[in-house]
């Protein structure tokens, strides 16, 4: 756990969350890692869409069951959940003052959703000058497609990712995937992270707030990196690989005697080493598999011969060898071995914290690992109102007692 009295990066610093599902929570989990006091909003007796996305659901103490799906809990940790009905003027009149006293609002609701319902940008700032208002959608926030509902599905399809992902045609189970996790909106996430964070460097130098437009599918186009700039270069299409890499041979799975293994090879002195653990130094000499780009070109060859050495070989041999002689090559992990590797406890890839029904929670740890602001876990992801009259009392100018009118009357 990390030492929770060193200040963190963005100590001081009030997001207002007005966001559900899976890319924003993803950002503003993000800022609350850091240290920003995140204060989500949610539907009172509804909350996020994701806390019904189950199951697996968390078990309390008792071992019973809870209404926390896993889904909410992978993104929300950090928080403080106040309920609001904003689509009341009560609620509307909340979320002014709370915006009045924050620094950061993250959004993704429609576009103009929120104008509609006198909180968009132009209102917020009309009561705080200096606003950070980051609005995340499934398209952006202009163009002939900004006023549909966008879901991270449909950002892998229309971005060309779903076409590279997948076996290739005449292969067994040939045509296009989507990825295992839903890539475009933790994209999203993260790239509305990065505006948000430039955004607050801007004003810092200059007192001034603005507005960050960040969209699912840009972010999906911008993960294409080198495929998209294969197309560029090539005026070709890449089209998908499957276990092959578009640019690298050998860079694939192959089979030992006993289970699968990953090998990277990334360049020619670790190809040299690597088929010269397999007996098979000549081929460093052999014109075709000299050179990566020809490598590339003879890949089905070069992999058979790999191959028939590899079989002879187990899988622990090879992922204790090749490492040594600076070859990369892992194991083919599923989640849980994942969790288990040396490494992966070693940097603390799971932390477990403090939660009000289960007592703790897991979670994946945040991947920065920062010398001097490091990353600060406070508590578990919030129960649905949890801190609704906490926040409220401190921060809205409500007493506790028309806070309590307000919720008999389903306003929070």
């Amino acid at each position: 756990m990390i030492d929770s009295t060193r200040r963190s990066a963005l100590s001081g610093l009030r997001i207002l969350d007005l966001s559900r599902v899976l890319a924003g929570p993803t950002c503003t989990q993000l800022l609350g890692d850091l240290g920003a006091d995140v204060i989500k909003i949610e539907r009172p007796n509804a909350g996020d869409d994701t806390r019904h996305w189950g199951p697996p659901w968390l078990r309390d103490v008792d071992g019973n069951e809870t209404a926390e799906s896993s889904y909410y809990l992978s993104a929300n940790r950090g928080k403080r959940s106040v309920t609001i009905d904003i689509s009341s003027e009560e609620g509307r009149e909340l979320i002014l003052r709370l915006a009045a006293v924050s620094d950061v609002v993250v959004e993704n609701f429609k576009v103009g959703a929120l104008d509609r319902k006198g909180l968009g940008y132009d209102d917020l700032r009309s009561v705080k000058p200096d606003l950070i208002y980051a609005s995340i959608t499934g398209f952006g926030q202009d163009g002939p497609m900004a006023d549909q509902p966008g879901y991270d599905y449909l950002a892998q399809a229309l971005s060309g990712f779903m076409s590279i992902t997948g076996r290739p045609d005449g292969e067994p189970g040939a045509g296009p995937l989507r990825s295992g996790v839903a890539i475009a909106d933790l994209s999203a996430g993260m790239f509305a992270t990065v505006g948000i964070l430039a955004a607050l460097h801007h004003r810092t130098q200059t007192g001034e707030g603005q507005y960050v437009d960040v969209s699912l599918l840009d972010s999906a186009l911008a993960v294409l990196v080198n495929q998209a700039l294969n197309y560029f270069i090539s005026g070709t299409p890449p089209t998908r690989s499957g276990e092959w890499h578009p640019n690298l041979a050998p860079y694939q799975p192959f089979d030992t005697s006993d289970g699968r293994v990953v090998i990277a090879v990334g360049n020619n002195s670790q190809f040299a080493a690597f088929v010269g653990w397999l007996g098979l130094e000549d081929l460093v000499s052999d014109a075709r598999f000299a050179e990566n780009p020809a490598r590339n070109t003879h890949r089905v060859e070069l992999a058979g011969l790999l191959q028939e050495r590899l079989r002879t070989r187990t899988r622990a041999e090879v992922l204790e060898a090749l490492p040594a002689l600076g070859v990369p090559a892992a194991a083919i992990n599923d989640i849980g071995q994942a969790f288990d590797e040396p490494q992966v406890r070693h940097r603390g890839g799971r932390v477990d914290l403090p939660h009000s029904l289960s007592g703790t929670v897991p979670g994946i740890a945040n991947p920065l690992h920062l010398s001097e602001t490091p990353v600060a876990y406070t508590h578990g992801p919030p129960t649905l109102g949890e801190h609704t009259f906490e926040v409220l009392e401190a921060l809205s100018g409500h007493s506790i007692a028309e806070l309590e009118a307000l919720r008999q009357r389903g306003i929070i």
